[in-house]
């Protein structure tokens, strides 16, 4: 008898062997149906439907990253100067990475990225016009950092100029600067907005 008032008076069980009359009912299994499916509340996830907690996802980005680059740049418009005009033809190299990452839900995007321009342009040079061209090189350059934009100017040996010329030649076209950044910053736009 002591063993069944301890029993009461104690509320903690390890087990129960018995179905007690006051327990709720197990549940009845059922089958689903697309209905029961629609009705569903559907979470809002970034990424794909096999992340639904959205941990961790990454995109490569690189295929549309480089010809939407190319396309944006050789889009720039001619320059003219106090001597003379150039205008970009061609992007020689576009190499590097984007993607988009989605984390705890949230999309991210980045991008490193390094590229070569040709750029061609008449300019007065000893009171003659010379046809000149030449490369801009833009060294490594990423996302959120388009205000720190470099360019380096390799005007071509086939001409015969002078190196003074030379670096006439390269301060002026070193104003590519200011429209290829804001090139450059429309494609940012573009990559968040993807």
């Amino acid at each position: 008898m002591e063993t069944e008032v301890a029993e009461k008076q104690s509320s903690y069980r390890y087990w129960v062997r018995e179905a007690r009359e006051d327990a709720a009912p197990l549940p009845v299994p059922r089958k689903l149906t697309g209905e029961d499916m629609s009705n569903q509340p559907q979470p809002n996830v970034l990424g794909s439907v096999w992340n639904q907690a959205g941990t961790w996802e990454e995109k490569n980005l690189n295929l549309w990253a480089s010809s939407r680059i190319k396309e944006l740049l050789t889009s720039v418009s001619s320059l003219e100067f106090s001597s003379g005009k150039a205008n970009i033809t061609e992007v020689t190299t576009c190499s590097g990475d984007a993607f988009q990452v989605t984390v705890r839900n949230k999309k991210r995007v980045g991008y490193t990225y390094e590229l070569s321009l040709i750029f061609k342009g008449e300019w007065k040079v000893k009171e003659e016009k010379k046809k000149v061209k030449g490369h801009l090189d833009i060294p490594e350059f990423s996302f959120g950092e388009l205000e720190d934009l470099q360019i380096d100017v390799r005007v071509s040996d086939d001409e015969d100029l002078i190196q003074e010329e030379k670096q006439q030649i390269a301060k002026d076209v070193k104003l590519f600067l200011s429209p290829i950044r804001e090139k450059l910053q429309q494609f940012e736009q573009e990559l968040k907005d993807r």
